[in-house]
């Protein structure tokens, strides 16, 4: 039975972004020890009312209570000596500092005038082994993948010794087994007494982990309810204000010609290991190739190395019958390829320019944006306006800088900018990653649509149902190199699951 005591009151929160309110009159409780899940689609105001509370937005209207005791949250300092800690959806890590250091980074625990980093080790092993949050703490952050960064953002808070903490998307780059991990180590929390607030778009992790769910649709309040007592259905029109499609209709593949070669390909990590390991496959048109495996087995190293972002040691890659190995980055996209990266801040857009510029990216320097090397605004602003129609990227002018919008936005303007360029060749890395139950349908009727036109789909994710739903051939990386190639009628998440680590449903390990 759950403590029934308020640790946190939003009353009538507003937040006025010149005129825009992207919370209008929100109320919102969390008990002690509760797991309450905030649910809204892209741009619905989930964000901005955790910023709020976590200290890094100040409200225009309204008020928080903590603990019985109405407080002001100017900053994240304020929220952080409440007990407040947030894990937000793009994470607020120094690349260049070891995770050890971004850990303590503002909590530095001294010996004498000396900062005791071995007392801090032990602290942050401690809590790694207690939560199976394993990082190693010697490792710069821009070596560790973005699953491992999740971890050190919650260890941080951890560590600051929150009691009231805040998840934004905390599973969107994390495997099924790591996903049900999580889970329990929210249970473990919840249990121990800390109260959660979790934000995600993933309605049957709601089912899983939240005591109660809080539904936002366009900055306002629609419903908060007991998780037992509402189904997901509901919940998805509640969010997105009409009926949402749960099953995807799917028409028989109708396979052409080759697009993508892949042949005894081994590249290096950025610690020069060998994350490829002669890696060979095809993909043809009119497929979807989709790639299963847990985080760091090498998924990242081959888009790196087929859209040029990479060396290739050795082997070889050829987009439609044409070489491309190690070739530059613009010379690989005009040769008819898309691609839409795990990570949309880092490789995906330029922060702070314009939406208009954003979806220009790749084509501002042709005809007909650019003539003589004089750029077309004009037909830039135009073509952008389009696309944010076609794809319902929520924004107020594609002039604003994309940096303005919520994530799951961001992600629109890639899967915009990269599906409206006719390329044969479509690489999409987490292409749903922080989307809404509307925006992945849309997303994945976006992907099937593109299959139909006869296009070649490499869809490497880390969502399970995604790769089932979508794909026509299922092969499995592990260790740099392929542990399996399955359909998705006759193999299930279980079989998937072995392969991504390495063993047949015998029992077995693949050498």
């Amino acid at each position: 039975m759950k403590n029934t005591t308020n640790v946190i009151e939003m009353r009538h929160i507003v937040k006025d972004f010149n005129g825009f309110k992207a919370n209008n009159d929100i109320n919102l409780t969390l008990q002690k020890g509760e797991i309450l899940a905030l649910l809204g689609e892209n741009g619905a105001g989930k964000s901005t009312l955790m910023s709020i509370l976590s200290g890094l937005l100040t409200p225009s209207a309204g008020e928080i209570v903590v603990r019985g005791k109405k407080v002001t949250i100017k900053n994240p300092t304020i929220a952080k000596k409440l007990g407040i800690g947030m894990v937000h959806q793009h994470f607020m890590l120094m690349d260049s500092f070891t995770v050890l250091e971004n850990i303590i980074l503002g909590h530095e625990v001294t010996k004498g005038i000396r900062l005791d980093f071995k007392k801090a080790q032990q602290e942050i092993k401690e809590l790694s082994q207690r939560y199976n949050l394993n990082v190693d703490p010697l490792k710069k952050v821009s070596e560790i993948t973005v699953a491992q960064q999740q971890r050190v953002e919650i260890l941080k808070i951890l560590y600051r010794g929150a009691d009231i903490m805040i998840f934004d998307e905390p599973t969107a780059v994390l495997t099924p087994q790591e996903i049900t991990e999580f889970i329990q180590i929210l249970h473990g929390l919840a249990n121990e007494g800390k109260s959660i607030i979790l934000i995600t778009h993933k309605l049957e992790e709601i089912k899983q982990v939240a005591d109660r769910v809080s539904v936002i649709r366009a900055g306002k309040s629609v419903g908060n309810f007991k998780v037992a007592d509402v189904s997901n259905n509901r919940l998805a029109e509640l969010m997105v204000g009409r009926h949402v499609n749960m099953q995807l209709d799917k028409a028989p593949a109708i396979i052409g010609k080759t697009i993508l070669k892949v042949a005894n390909l081994n590249v290096k990590n950025k610690q020069n290991i060998p994350a490829l390991k002669g890696l060979s496959f095809n993909l043809r048109a009119g497929e979807i190739l989709g790639i299963a495996g847990i985080d760091g087995n090498g998924q990242d190293e081959l888009v790196q190395a087929l859209t040029g972002l990479t060396h290739i040691d050795s082997g070889h890659v050829l987009i439609n019958d044409q070489e491309t190995t190690n070739q530059e980055v613009r010379k690989i996209t005009e040769k008819g390829v898309s691609c839409i990266p795990a990570d949309r801040q880092k490789f995906g857009l330029i922060l702070p320019f314009s939406i208009a510029d954003n979806l220009a990216i790749q084509s501002y320097y042709k005809k007909p944006y650019s003539h003589h090397h004089v750029l077309n605004h004009d037909l830039i602003k135009q073509h952008a306006q389009k696309l944010v129609s076609q794809f319902d990227i929520r924004t107020t002018g594609v002039e604003s800088p994309v940096s303005d919008l919520s994530g799951g936005n961001q992600q629109k303007v890639i899967i915009a900018r990269e599906l409206s360029r006719d390329s044969n060749l479509i690489i999409a890395f987490q292409p749903t990653r922080g989307l809404d139950v509307g925006a992945i349908e849309y997303i994945h009727h976006q992907l099937l649509a593109q299959r139909t036109k006869g296009k070649a789909i490499l869809l490497i994710s880390y969502e399970l149902d995604e790769i089932m739903q979508l794909s026509d051939r299922i092969i499995v990386l592990h260790d740099g190199n392929i542990s399996g190639e399955v359909k998705p009628d006759d193999t299930s998440d279980k079989e998937l699951g072995l392969l991504m680590t390495g063993v047949k449903k015998e029992g077995t390990t693949f050498a």
